[in-house]
């Protein structure tokens, strides 16, 4: 028998993995928070409605539940939520959320927490749990860590006591020989998280040494050219957490320290190429427009992307008024007499402004490591 799962929250990765499991025939809820709704996502609807934004176009009739009746129906509860606040607030936000998730489960069901939880998380979800529930963790309860992800799929899944789910592994797509401690899972998430950043930040910090135009048009392109914004930004979250969850480990603290500070640096970097292009064209801020592209999904479960397009408007509306973000396929180029500066803030948007450039009046500036003006 197929099992009962709730996602809890309406983000990319929960949906992705809703669609996935509902087209496998499983009875899937997916907890809207906003509406204090479950939403049944029942098979045809998942094939023809693959992503958020296209269930809220399209509008298929779906039938609804009371949130407690879906929770507590559940086998599989899929802790999913938008991350939407930062430091400690975020750490408060997801608590509270986790709280009024779990305060209705069911005994013998089993929780999967998808948000990335830095070392030591788990153990405090846990303490939760059992705490809101009444429940014991491996005897009433079963608790898992799978942090999702847009462009990683993680290699294992943490499970209290290492207990290894047949059925949970059917509905993940995984090896059951994937099923490790929770502990593990937590390092081989941070083993990834700082690998990554590491490898993002070397990076930076050699192209910030290049200051001649020609041979940055040299490097340009090799792969750290399709390095923008948008990729140095996702999974920041993830960074963050980690750096919260240390006392004594000064070498692993260093790393992470040094790639939050290079990217600190790199937007700063960014902001000065700006201002170059600004005096050295002579450009007055009452004649100069720009633009901010940066196509963003709104519904991933990180919301550093968000956050940072808004602190870079405001640091860009220090040397011009006129600035502009726009995180759709709608980019308007039309200048009104004022020099249009674009900043493409991923290589989808440098392809989309591009094709849609008319004419010279038009400074496009590529979000990259190498920070390039076209």
């Amino acid at each position: 028998m197929k099992p009962n799962v709730v996602i809890y929250g309406i983000t990319t990765e929960g949906y992705s993995l809703a669609c996935m499991m509902s087209i496998k025939g499983v009875n899937v809820y997916i907890i809207d928070e906003s509406a204090s709704l479950a939403i049944n996502l029942k098979p045809e609807i998942a094939k023809i409605c693959p992503t958020i934004s296209s269930l809220r176009e399209d509008e298929p009739l779906l039938s609804m539940t009371p949130i407690d009746i879906a929770i507590s129906n559940s086998n599989y509860v899929f802790f999913a939520p938008p991350i939407r606040k930062t430091g400690p607030d975020a750490k408060n936000e997801i608590r509270s959320k986790f709280k009024d998730a779990m305060e209705p489960i069911s005994q013998n069901s089993s929780i999967v927490c998808c948000l990335p939880t830095g070392f030591g998380g788990n153990d405090e979800n846990i303490s939760i749990l059992e705490h809101v529930t009444g429940f014991e963790i491996g005897k009433s309860l079963s608790y898992f860590y799978y942090p999702l992800s847009i462009t990683h799929t993680p290699r294992f899944i943490g499970s209290f006591n290492k207990k290894k789910d047949k059925t949970l592994a059917n509905l993940l797509n995984i090896d059951q020989q994937n099923f490790v401690s929770i502990q593990s899972a937590e390092h081989s998430h941070a083993v990834y998280i700082v690998s990554k950043f590491s490898k993002i930040c070397s990076v930076l910090e050699v192209c910030k040494l290049i200051k001649d135009d020609k041979l940055k048009m040299d490097l340009s392109h090799l792969e750290y050219g399709n390095i923008y914004l948008d990729n140095i930004m996702y999974e920041l979250y993830d960074l963050c957490s980690l750096k919260s969850s240390f006392d004594n480990m000064p070498v692993f603290m260093y790393l992470i320290n040094g790639c939050m500070k290079s990217i600190s640096n790199y937007i700063k970097r960014l902001i000065d190429r700006i201002k170059f292009v600004l005096k050295k064209n002579d450009l007055k801020s009452s004649r100069t427009k720009i633009v901010l592209l940066w196509q963003l999904d709104r519904t991933e479960i990180r919301g550093d992307k968000l956050e940072m397009l808004q602190d870079v408007i405001s640091r860009l509306r220090d040397h011009v008024v006129d600035v502009e973000s726009y995180t759709k396929q709608n980019v308007d180029l039309d200048h009104n007499d004022k020099t249009v500066i674009v900043i493409s803030c991923s290589k989808h948007d440098y392809d989309d402004v591009v094709a849609k450039k008319k004419d010279n009046s038009v400074i496009i500036i590529k979000a990259n490591p190498l920070c390039e003006i076209l």
